[in-house]
């Protein structure tokens, strides 16, 4: 894998899943400003285009005025309290969305110092897939894995266990 390059475990998996599923002649819009992930894309030989921050939830130009054949949303959603409108107004036929998945033992992530930054949805797989397939998408593949942090205490224990990232392949139906 590329543990070599990029040291962040999440990335590494999401690099290879999206390698598998997307080509580098493909374009891709990237919901979210341009960040560390869509630099690596980019890096890759990804063709990427980022959306400007524009609030989604009341304002999806942008999934109509880009041309893209791949919408890639990498942690996107649990931020939105509608990803329902927004997965209706996507163009392309196919769509990578990650998501950290709700943990039973810890509450709903909420920054203390930034505002926007705030998880008003921590999906459990079921509700993602149910989401894609009401927005008629058809799910191709899938993966979840973990996120072990390196201190001591129940929760970091059971994150060594308990699957924290869900990431999905799907295609219009």
């Amino acid at each position: 894998m590329y543990e070599d390059v990029y040291p962040d475990k999440r990335f590494n998996k999401t690099l290879a899943f999206m390698k598998k599923h997307v080509s580098a002649n493909e374009k891709i819009l990237d919901l979210g400003v341009e960040n560390p992930f869509s630099k690596i894309m980019k890096q890759q030989g990804f063709s990427v285009v980022n959306t400007t921050g524009e609030d989604l939830d009341n304002d999806q130009h942008a999934l109509q005025d880009n041309d893209y054949d791949v919408l890639t949303a990498f942690e996107i959603f649990e931020h939105l309290l509608n990803p329902y409108t927004v997965l209706q107004q996507v163009k392309s036929k196919k769509i990578l969305i990650s998501i950290p998945m709700r943990l039973w033992f810890s509450p709903a992530y909420r920054s203390k110092t930034d505002p926007w930054d705030r998880h008003y949805h921590e999906f459990e797989d079921w509700q993602l897939d149910w989401l894609l397939e009401k927005t008629g998408w058809n799910i191709i593949a899938r993966e979840k894995w973990t996120n072990p942090v390196k201190k001591f205490g129940l929760r970091p224990l059971l994150r060594r266990f308990t699957n924290r990232y869900y990431i999905v392949y799907a295609e219009k139906t």
